[in-house]
């Protein structure tokens, strides 16, 4: 529980942060929770308590929290080479090894990479990119996106247009010309008696539909995330990819994936397109790219769309966007590294053995009366809280069932995520079996507990 003493780090924290993305009445209760350092899937707080961080700090410090590869490839490129831009035909040597590295891993056999600092600042930038390259090719009525609800892109103006989330209209977004389809999650959006193939079908024809409402020649782009993850971690509905892709290719429109939370093996494959069969037209990572030891995020651009930027950039003798830090010689380092790390140490391999087991404690968890579904894939599981489990009937809002459960939590030494009425897993790629079942036994514990208070 929170110290109020006024030099105390929970009250030094009060008076100096503007918290995002937290609850407020659970702050307001309990006070921040101030860290100081990390070995290997676990935290430690200035009071000197140790969590396991099944959120793997925001999905991406998936080598631990002191991979000592890691830090040994940050230290000799800051000796090396501290900083740089990727500005004016200028770049560093680093930069230039990643982008090959990325083209290598990638789907496509050829293409181009452009950098940002996030996956917030890579969605934006794609979205740039097709307005740019739409205009270059004589179409600038080309600017319409399409989403999903549900849908988590970033926070940025424009990706936070993208975003289907209600939150957003406090910001008076989403822009115009923003469209936010239909959620591919079955459990809770199928109509009594449909079928997944049906519902499938159904959100196939949606985006037909609105696609001949809207115009092709109006529109951009579609981006989806493989899974959903700040959604709640949901997985398509089968067929979905096959479904939509060939509407959106006989129309034209570009096909995005969402990579910032799939990329580099949260769903046991490098890619989450490779792990739902299909190939998009461009990619945008984040998060896993330097296993979160930097801030970097990249437009990964397949053939055709390079081609076409390309083009476009020519017409127009540049491409007039970027960042200070893009392709910055310290992350490009780190991120060859975490590469190397992810896809050469065992790490992807350990996603893929220990998935079984994973999915086998969420579904042990989710025959509680109050879990109304699991769902999940490779190391990214939620647990969606219900009152009612025949009806799907969810708690009142004031109970804060979800964050009650991730306190409890939270006060056992497990750090979970409440989305919604969801408790979201998303442990480091480094866990061990026995960790599994500890993070298990924690939360188990927590969802008795709270299920008996609001029961």
């Amino acid at each position: 529980m929170r110290d109020d003493a006024p030099n105390s780090w929970e009250s030094r924290a009060d008076a100096h942060s503007l918290y995002g993305f937290t609850d407020l009445p659970t702050i307001h209760d309990r006070g921040a929770v101030v860290l100081t350092h990390g070995q290997g899937p676990y935290v430690f707080d200035v009071h000197g308590r140790r969590y396991f961080d099944a959120n793997s700090g925001l999905w991406n410090m998936v080598a631990g929290f002191d991979h000592p590869g890691l830090i040994a490839a940050a230290q000799a490129q800051y000796a090396r080479f501290p900083g740089y831009h990727a500005f004016f035909g200028r770049m560093s040597d680093q930069t230039v090894m990643l982008s090959e590295k990325l083209i290598e891993v990638s789907p496509f056999d050829r293409g181009r990479v452009f950098y940002t600092n996030s996956g917030s600042e890579a969605n934006d930038t794609m979205v740039k990119a097709l307005w740019f390259m739409h205009a270059a090719e004589g179409n600038p009525q080309r600017r319409k996106i399409l989403t999903r609800v549900n849908a988590y892109h970033g926070v940025t103006a424009v990706s936070a247009s993208m975003t289907g989330k209600p939150y957003n209209a406090a910001f008076g977004l989403p822009l115009p010309g923003f469209l936010h389809l239909g959620c591919p999650h079955y459990w809770r959006f199928g109509r009594p008696g449909e079928s997944e193939a049906e519902f499938t079908t159904r959100l196939g024809r949606e985006l037909e539909a609105t696609i001949i409402k809207e115009g092709a020649d109006t529109i951009a782009g579609f981006f989806a995330e493989p899974v959903m993850g700040a959604g709640g971690v949901i997985p398509p509905s089968a067929g979905y990819f096959q479904t939509i892709a060939p509407i959106l290719r006989k129309y034209g429109i570009p096909l995005i994936s969402d990579e910032v939370i799939c990329g580099f093996g949260r769903t046991g494959s490098t890619w989450g397109c490779e792990s739902y069969g299909f190939m998009p037209d461009a990619i945008i990572s984040s998060k896993n790219i330097t296993a979160g030891f930097f801030p970097m995020g990249a437009v990964i651009l397949g053939p055709e769309l390079s081609d076409r930027i390309q083009a476009a950039s020519e017409l127009f003798e540049e491409f007039p966007h970027g960042f200070t830090a893009s392709g910055h010689p310290v992350g490009c380092a780190i991120a060859l590294k975490a590469i190397d790390v992810v896809m050469n140490e065992g790490l992807i391999d350990n996603v893929r053995a220990l998935t079984p087991r994973f999915e086998a404690g969420l579904a042990r968890l989710a025959e509680h009366p109050n879990i109304g579904e699991w769902r999940g894939k490779g190391l990214m599981g939620a647990l969606e809280a219900v009152q009612d489990k025949e009806t799907k009937t969810p708690f009142p809002g004031h109970l804060s069932v979800s964050e009650r459960i991730a306190n409890t939590c939270t006060d056992h030494g497990l750090i979970c995520r409440p989305l919604g009425q969801s408790i979201v897993l998303c442990p480091p790629f480094i866990t061990t079996p026995a960790q599994i079942d500890e993070m298990f036994e924690k939360l188990e514990a927590a969802l008795k507990k709270v299920f008996t208070e609001v029961g």
